[in-house]
């Protein structure tokens, strides 16, 4: 579920301007389409701009944001009359028809989210590690390093730990660990979870292994040491 910002100066708000957008489960806010709302415009996955009528006035509000630095892809909504106005000169990353259905916007949305990501990480050669404390995980080349020693992990435990990273301090249940790495496929029981943690914090090593933490009676957490000390409702089995 993506966040998307909607501008225009429609009253009838999105069930005018895109009707098919109100199917979708995206979280939706609407803002005017002038220049003031990006001085302090919330942070978006997507912004689409009502781009129906007053086109010239449109195009200057479309390079205005990409001067401005809008890091999110801009779609433009119009009408099929409206079409052969739209250049590279725009700025936009896509245009769509305000007729368009609830697959299409939905394919829409998740390319242009997906170009604008692959843009960052190719910009960006650290995009894609995952750093919590000493540990540094690397998503690209599936290898995972603590205090710069390389971790000599399986498939499974990488995920593991990537999976704890990416969500430090949350709680996880064996059914939950289980559901998420091995998928809803596996027949196997919660004990794998078990084996797998005991093997994964044996290669952490002693200083680290207590960055897995149990947590009594519900499951695992992520925990980084405080001041040379483990969390106090974290503890190792």
């Amino acid at each position: 579920m993506a966040k998307v910002l909607l501008l225009t100066n429609s009253a009838g708000a999105s069930a005018q301007v895109l009707p098919a957008l109100g199917l979708l489960q995206h979280t939706i806010k609407i803002l005017p389409l002038e220049a003031s709302v990006l001085i302090d415009a919330p942070v978006m996955d997507l912004v689409f701009i009502d781009a129906r009528t007053d086109l010239p006035n449109v195009k200057s509000f479309s390079k205005l944001l990409t001067t401005t630095g809008v890091s999110a892809p801009v779609i433009a909504i119009t009408t099929e009359g409206g079409l052969s106005a739209f250049t590279s000169e725009w700025g936009l990353d896509d245009v769509m028809l305000d007729t368009a259905g609830p697959a299409e916007i939905e394919a829409r949305i998740r390319i242009a989210i997906g170009r604008r990501d692959a843009a960052h990480l190719a910009s960006d050669p650290t995009a894609h590690e995952i750093r919590q404390g000493d540990v540094v995980i690397d998503e690209n080349t599936y290898t995972a390093k603590i205090k710069g020693r390389s971790l000599d992990l399986t498939f499974k435990e990488f995920e593991l730990l990537k999976h704890f990273a990416q969500h430090p301090g949350r709680v996880f249940t064996r059914a939950q660990l289980l559901q998420e790495i091995w998928g809803y496929d596996y027949f196997g029981g919660t004990r794998t979870v078990d084996v797998h943690i005991r093997r994964l914090r044996s290669k952490l090593g002693p200083e680290f292994e207590s960055i897995i933490g149990t947590v009594r009676n519900v499951g695992y957490r992520f925990t980084l040491p405080s001041n040379g000390k483990d969390s106090p409702v974290a503890e190792r089995i």
